[in-house]
């Protein structure tokens, strides 16, 4: 049912795309008494709404609104600068399932997708996914291991890690809808190459597994995501 890939796509476009880093850290300083955190809740309804776009879904993208801003308040009351990964793991996993939930509540063919019409929706979710929401959910996904700053030198140009990793995601994505599997592993050996002489010199054994298990979390989500794209 494209329900469903509406209301996840509305979701990572609303928790990942339009909320700033700024408002994460004014609901994080102020709680319940953040304006951010309705006005987030305000655009998860406006995103579900529009992008399902059936009147009659109208009361239920308010539900999903008022169940996001009430787990999202949850999050923010208990969670600990100790525990914001684990909170944030729990927080995507019960959105997804309420996601479900709503849909199903709505229109109970939940997996039927074969329409032609429907391949926007459906290619657009898994791009869209793979961009910022994927990087988010990485760096959450691995903090627990993020090795310490040895010095405060970083030659490295802003946030080229991340874009890299985006871009990487984009070709897997790809070269998997095109059936170009081999490229993969030619992608796969070319970045291994360039990092090589970073990790060479870092003489770090605890970075060069950081790296290489973000490289195949990373890897992993984007061929996950290119064959269920390609199935449905």
């Amino acid at each position: 049912m494209i329900i469903l890939v509406k209301l996840f796509l509305a979701h990572i476009l609303g928790d990942f795309l339009l909320q700033p880093n700024s408002w994460v850290a004014d609901k994080e300083r102020k709680k319940h008494k953040s304006i951010y955190l309705y006005i987030h809740i305000a655009i998860h309804a406006l995103l579900a709404f529009i992008i399902v776009g059936e009147y009659d879904f109208l009361g239920l993208a308010f539900v999903l609104a008022a169940i996001h801003g009430f787990i999202d308040y949850t999050k923010l009351r208990f969670q600990k600068n100790k525990t914001k990964r684990n909170w944030f793991l729990v927080d995507q996993a019960l959105h997804v399932l309420v996601i479900l939930g709503i849909a199903y509540l709505y229109k109970s063919d939940l997996f039927e997708f074969k329409t032609p019409e429907n391949s926007f929706w459906i290619l657009s979710t898994g791009i869209i996914f793979l961009t910022k929401p994927t990087s988010i959910l990485i760096k959450n996904a691995i903090s627990i291991w993020t090795p310490e700053k040895r010095n405060h030198q970083d030659n490295s140009l802003s946030n080229a890690g991340n874009y890299i990793g985006i871009l990487e995601r984009l070709f897997v994505f790809t070269f998997i809808l095109t059936g170009h599997f081999e490229a993969i592993g030619f992608l796969l050996a070319a970045k291994s190459i360039f990092r090589f002489g970073d990790l060479k010199e870092a003489k770090d054994r605890k970075l060069t597994e950081y790296v290489l298990i973000g490289t195949l979390v990373s890897f992993g989500i984007a061929l996950s995501t290119g064959l269920i794209v390609q199935s449905l």
